[in-house]
């Protein structure tokens, strides 16, 4: 997994999941669904996303309820890691479960919306390059690693079956 580069959307604490994915669009697809996505609290979030970027959010990131839908929306927006400094458990496995890095880290107050961020998965280091300045965070576990690398829980399951 190579180090991935892109530009920071930043947000603060407890960040739930009706946030990321408001419930009254559950019924519809994801690539539908998402453009909807953080529209609480950034109405042109789903505009703004490029391909590669990074959302970032301070403590408790993805707490309420455990639906995949606001896992799978950051990533159809092509939201490329998750980072934030603490996570409810159930949102940081649906991440793996569809195939997005989530790093932990204690410094994500320093990180800000629109910074540019080079983000090494493998060793657990983000260079922020436009305050330049380097943080670490718990890099992931070999097993969550394959997780990630297969394209999510049920891409790996597939692999494991064939061999």
């Amino acid at each position: 997994m190579e180090q991935k580069m892109g530009t920071a959307l930043k947000y603060g604490d407890n960040i739930n999941t009706d946030i990321i994915s408001p419930p009254q669009y559950m019924e519809l697809s994801i690539d539908a669904a998402a453009a909807y996505a953080m529209q609480a609290v950034d109405p042109d979030f789903a505009k703004r996303v490029k391909v590669g970027d990074f959302f970032v959010a301070e403590n408790n990131l993805g707490s309420g309820s455990s639906r995949e839908t606001s896992p799978l929306s950051l990533r159809y927006l092509g939201i490329s890691c998750v980072i934030a400094k603490s996570f409810a458990r159930i949102f940081y496995r649906n991440c793996v479960n569809v195939g997005i890095p989530a790093l932990q880290c204690e410094d994500t107050p320093r990180i800000q919306d629109g910074n540019q961020l080079r983000v090494d998965v493998l060793q657990g280091i983000i260079e922020n390059i436009t305050r330049k300045e380097t943080y670490h965070c718990d890099a992931l576990p070999e097993h969550i690693l394959a997780i990630i690398q297969a394209g999510g829980m049920f891409e790996y399951l597939k692999m494991q079956q064939k061999g």
